[in-house]
């Protein structure tokens, strides 16, 4: 897996992609044993999959992003919500002038609301822009990877982006794993008080539970669920 492409422009205009694939990540603790850089790991290896399985126009990502809710912890750096809609309006905006006209997101970070506000806008005059994974790609990944968890109690540094982590790039799973599971069911108070009020570690599910071959199952269930989205973006208008 690489974070940037390295393709030319002319490359890029002889394959003449119809959709440009925008992977965006965050720059936020992830307990003691998954880098600051996770979310935008996870983001980069589904883009790039996705890309190269439908011939695909691949963007560098988008590394720093909304992770207020864990300011508690060293290391995580963040942006507004304004700021992360304005990359992305004006991302597309370029693409527009010299590349594809439609956008995939490929967010690997749960906190970015915001980007479901911004698809929706920009598909007020019909299909431009697409956010993937939804939540029920998700659940179809984790479904078929038969991980023990679900998206609500896996929520964050958990079993699935363990798997990731160590299908992907397993040098980067600290030592220790087994032994961080932490669970926290009730969290309606999230947005208020931050992950701080419901975990010390960082930690929010069964990072124990993750493996290679699950990572491996789930990003290829995710590279099939997004060709829903690319029909969808290219069908004629």
């Amino acid at each position: 897996m690489t974070l940037l492409p390295t393709t030319t422009s002319h490359e890029e205009r002889r394959r003449a992609a119809p959709v440009a694939v925008l992977p965006v990540g965050s720059f936020e603790q992830h307990g003691a044993h998954l880098p600051l850089a996770t979310d935008t790991i996870v983001a980069c290896a589904i883009a790039e999959r996705v890309a190269a399985a439908y011939d695909l126009f691949l963007l560098p990502p988008v590394t720093i992003s909304c992770s207020q809710e864990h300011s508690a912890w060293a290391g995580t750096v963040s942006i507004s919500h304004t700021t992360l809609s304005s990359i992305i309006t004006d991302i597309m905006a370029s693409l527009r002038r010299s590349g594809p006209a439609r956008l995939a997101v490929v967010n690997g970070h749960g906190g970015n609301y915001v980007l479901s506000n911004i698809v929706q806008e920009a598909n007020v005059d019909g299909p431009a822009m697409t956010l993937f994974p939804t939540r029920d790609d998700w659940t179809s990944a984790r479904r078929a990877a038969g991980l023990a968890s679900d998206g609500h109690d896996d929520m964050h540094a958990g079993e699935l982006e363990v798997s990731l982590l160590r299908h992907v790039c397993p040098d980067l799973v600290r030592p220790g794993v087994e032994e961080t599971d932490h669970h926290a069911i009730d969290r309606n108070l999230l947005l208020m008080h931050g992950m701080a009020a419901y975990t010390r570690t960082g930690v929010i599910g069964t990072p124990s539970a993750g493996s290679a071959e699950k990572g491996r199952t789930i990003l290829d269930n995710l590279v099939s669920s997004f060709k829903e989205h690319l029909d969808h973006l290219t069908a004629s208008r």
